[in-house]
C-alpha cells in the first residue's frame, strides 16, 4: 500500500460523520445484507426471464455460470487471503479512520464482497446489457460504501473487481469442458419444476 493510497482512503473516509443521512445510506449499502440481496434477486429474476423457451434456457445456463463464477471468486479471495495478509485500514490507521462498519477480521486484499458483486454483475451483463450495467453500478457502489466505511483500501476494491470479472471468464472457459453436466443439471432442475 502506498502513502498516496492511504491519503485517498483517509480523505474519502473523512467525509463520513458530517451528514448523518449519507452515513446511514452508506452503512446500509456496505452491510452484509442489502447488496447481496440485490445480487441474489437479480440472478433469480434472470433465471425466470426470457421471452422464449430457448432464450430462457440460455439465461439459465448463464446464471449457472454466474453462480460458478461467484464460487470461484470466493475461492480465489480465500487463496489470496492465506498468502497476502494485508491489514485492514482501520488497523493501520486507527486514529485517522472513522469506522462505520463492524471490524472484519480477515485480510483486506482483495475485497471479497466486491469480487462477488462483479462476478454476478458480469454474468448479468452477458445476459442483458442494460440490466448488467445496473448491476455493475450496484457492485461499484458496494465497493465505494466499504471504502467510505473504512474497511477497504482503493486497491482492495480494484483487486476485488478484477477477481470477480476474471472468475466469470474462467467459469465460462470451464463451462466448455463441463457442458454435458450443465445441460443435465438444467434438465434436472426443469424436472423439479424450478426452471
Amino acid at each position: 500500500m502506498t502513502s498516496f493510497e492511504a491519503e485517498i482512503l483517509i480523505w474519502f473516509n473523512d467525509l463520513s460523520g458530517k451528514v448523518n443521512v449519507f452515513d446511514d445510506f452508506m452503512r446500509i449499502t456496505a452491510s452484509d445484507y442489502l447488496m447481496p440481496l440485490v445480487f441474489s434477486l437479480g440472478m433469480l429474476g434472470l433465471w425466470f426471464s426470457g421471452k422464449t423457451a430457448v432464450q430462457r434456457s440460455e439465461y439459465q445456463i448463464q446464471v449457472i455460470v454466474g453462480i460458478t463464477a461467484l464460487a470461484l471468486a470466493n475461492v480465489i479471495v480465500w487463496l489470496c487471503n492465506i498468502t497476502i495478509n494485508r491489514p485492514r485500514p482501520f488497523i493501520d490507521y486507527p486514529e485517522q479512520i472513522n469506522l462505520l462498519f463492524y471490524p472484519p477480521t480477515d485480510p483486506s486484499f482483495p475485497a471479497n464482497p466486491v469480487a462477488v458483486g462483479f462476478a454476478v454483475a458480469t454474468a448479468c451483463w452477458v445476459i442483458n446489457r442494460n440490466f448488467g450495467r445496473s448491476m455493475y453500478v450496484c457492485a461499484v457502489l458496494f465497493g465505494i460504501s466499504r471504502l467510505y466505511a473504512g474497511v477497504f483500501y482503493p486497491t482492495d476494491i480494484i483487486g476485488g473487481a478484477a477477481v470477480g470479472i476474471a472468475s466469470y471468464g474462467f467459469a465460462t472457459y470451464l463451462r466448455r469442458f463441463l457442458e454435458p453436466l450443465v445441460t443435465s443439471f438444467l434438465r434436472l432442475i426443469r424436472g423439479l419444476s424450478a426452471a
